[in-house]
């Protein structure tokens, strides 16, 4: 029997793939000309390619190559594949956009512009890739690693401590700190749009599932998305059937994923969906920021 490849297959991989082509092409274009770490395993290899006669893109592959064994360890196959596909096209991307644009770099001479404009190529790409639940390796595979180990610190916390130690290593290899600032700069702009791309703003999924397999359902949205899920006590006003009803509230870019889960476990379950447009709590936004 002959399995086709749906159009939301077919979506999936055309949004990963320009995904890694604009933020490949933004780092060779904007930052790796003026030496700009932006943090993760592209920022190392930034750092890298001052010592080492390699270009950039390629020491990025080599550096994801035992981060993709980690993450095969520890994530399993499925993790490998997509992963895979992006770190490669994502590495190529980086040196193909010098190799094209090789005699007219850099774009510009402003580090300002330059930290801007790839910081924010970087976070639109990767976003697009991210928000279709694929990585492009690197440091997202420690900072998953090291947020099972340490749950109290947020994802967010873990990633911005990572590339900031990159950022400031910069500082020493380049001998300057300017360059370091710059890299910063980089680093914020690609947080706050790259939010803005994978959350859509701060709305997030309610999701309420009536269904016979609920702990299953339960279950695998802990361990594949990470989320939590809290079970609540009904019953059919029909049948007077005691019933249990999971309560999951989820990011907008993992919505598509717990349908996913949902479908493949129980395909006659009952799901309402809503929006919320806020939501506190670890995962989500702190009490502590106000109305941020």
């Amino acid at each position: 029997m002959k399995k086709y490849i749906s159009s939301r297959q077919i979506l999936r991989l055309f949004a990963i793939s320009l995904g890694c082509i604009i933020a490949g092409g933004g780092i060779g274009l904007f930052l790796v000309p003026h030496n700009l770490a932006p943090g993760g395993v592209s920022g190392i290899a930034i750092i890298l390619a001052k010592f080492l006669p390699v270009p950039t893109g390629t020491l990025v592959l080599c550096l994801n190559i035992p981060l993709l064994f980690l993450g095969l360890w520890k994530f399993g196959r499925r993790f490998l594949v997509s992963t895979l596909y992006a770190t490669v096209l994502f590495s190529l991307s980086i040196d193909g956009a010098a190799w094209i644009f090789g005699a007219r770099l850099p774009l510009t001479e402003d580090y300002f512009l330059s930290a801007v404009f790839g910081g924010a190529a970087s976070a639109v790409g990767l976003g697009l890739v991210f928000r279709f639940g694929c990585t492009t390796g690197g440091t997202d595979i420690v900072v998953k690693l090291l947020r099972s180990r340490y749950r109290h610190i947020h994802t967010g916390t873990l990633f911005l401590i990572v590339d900031l130690l990159i950022a400031l290593s910069s500082a020493f290899a380049f001998q300057s700190i300017e360059v370091a600032l710059y890299a910063v700069v980089s680093i914020v702009v690609n947080g706050l749009l790259m939010d803005c791309v994978i959350y859509g703003g701060n709305e997030v999924k309610l999701v309420y599932v009536v269904s016979g397999r609920y702990r299953e359902i339960a279950d695998r949205s802990l361990r594949e998305l990470e989320i939590g899920a809290t079970f609540l006590n009904g019953s059919g006003a029909y049948t007077n059937e005691e019933k249990q009803i999971v309560m999951i509230a989820v990011k907008k870019h993992l919505f598509p994923k717990l349908k996913d889960i949902v479908r493949e476990l129980d395909s006659s379950a009952f799901m309402i969906v809503s929006s919320a447009q806020e939501i506190y709590g670890e995962g989500f936004r702190d009490y502590t920021r106000g109305d941020e």
